[in-house]
């Protein structure tokens, strides 16, 4: 299978994006609101680089799949360096195995966007061409 960086880096992109902004928001939420935010940003991440990559169902969740993880772990590495700065090496450490931990968990929902993203762009078929009989 080609893997196409283009589309893996613009769903990378949407991922950390989504990430920083989602990090904002989430500052004083519930706790159920955190899954809500990892499964809407793994979603969005996926689905861009599913749609620009195109191909099967497949190759869309593979490509979003890849996307995520690799957004989660730029995230992640961000997320540690500021809880060691900020509250210790404990809990950066209790951060990082946590992240680690979670790491496969965050591309389930890049996979699934990445098949829909890939098969939202190839549903389309070509339109009839209504000819005139002259």
């Amino acid at each position: 299978m080609h893997i196409n960086w283009s589309a893996v880096i613009t769903g990378f992109v949407v991922t950390l994006a989504l990430g920083i902004i989602s990090g904002f928001i989430y500052v004083g939420s519930e706790a159920s609101v955190v899954f809500l935010y990892w499964g809407g940003i793994g979603l969005f991440g996926g689905l861009t680089a599913g749609y620009l990559a195109g191909g099967t169902m497949g190759s869309g969740a593979v490509h979003g799949g890849i996307a995520t993880v690799f957004g989660s772990l730029i995230l992640l590495a961000i997320t540690t360096f500021t809880t060691l700065l900020y509250a210790g090496l404990v809990a950066s450490f209790g951060v990082l195995v946590l992240g680690l931990m979670l790491l496969a968990f965050y591309a389930i929902p890049g996979a699934l966007g990445g098949a829909i993203g890939s098969w939202a762009k190839h549903r389309r078929t070509a339109p009839e061409s209504m000819g005139a009989r002259a």
